[in-house]
């Protein structure tokens, strides 16, 4: 038996997908992921499929989201960055080790700072973002693939839709550049 340094060409592991997916009655399965459980539903999903890459079959290890969380993550990430020029002791909640010590006036500061900054950013429409799919070859798993589609929710629908149009190589990206704003203030 051959050993693959990645497992996801293993023709073992793309045979236990499919009937996992067969399983299943779709095209992919879900993979669990604690990292995206802070997120809402429906923003993110970590799926894997089978599928071919140069005529060799492999497992499309993949990460599926949608263009506002896309949108939102780059804001806030932009944002940490300026905030930490002010204060460079800040650092973000999700980042925090546990020792992480910081005063609550300034730790208040700090935040304010950060929603200011978020609201111009999202105001002057500075970061825009569009719909991507990209493809990593160097994944541990496969080959690990990025998409961010410009839809509301992603549903089993859409990602049906999206591996049918991905392997048939008859993907169409839209191209349009756009700016979010926040929303869940104003409810």
């Amino acid at each position: 038996m051959a050993k693959y340094k990645n497992e996801g060409f293993d023709p073992e592991e793309i045979s236990a997908l499919k009937e996992e997916c067969q399983q299943e009655g779709k095209s992919f399965i879900h993979v669990e992921d604690d990292d995206l459980d802070v997120l809402e539903a429906g923003e993110c999903i970590h799926i894997q499929f089978p599928g071919q890459y140069q005529g060799q079959e492999v497992i499309f290890d993949t990460l599926v989201y949608t263009l506002r969380l896309h949108h939102s993550s780059l804001v806030y990430e932009m944002a940490v960055e300026q905030v930490q020029k002010t204060f460079p002791t800040y650092t973000p909640p999700e980042e925090r080790k546990p020792n992480y010590k910081i005063t609550p006036e300034l730790e208040e500061e700090a935040e304010t700072a950060l929603a200011e900054i978020i609201d111009e950013i999202e105001e002057t429409e500075t970061v825009k973002v569009q719909e991507h799919v990209e493809v990593d070859m160097e994944s541990d798993y496969g080959i690990a693939l990025d998409v961010c589609l410009n839809v509301e929710e992603i549903t089993d629908e859409v990602i049906e839709d999206f591996i049918i149009h991905f392997k048939a190589n008859t993907l169409s990206l839209d191209n349009t550049l756009y700016s979010f704003t926040s929303e869940e203030d104003e409810e």
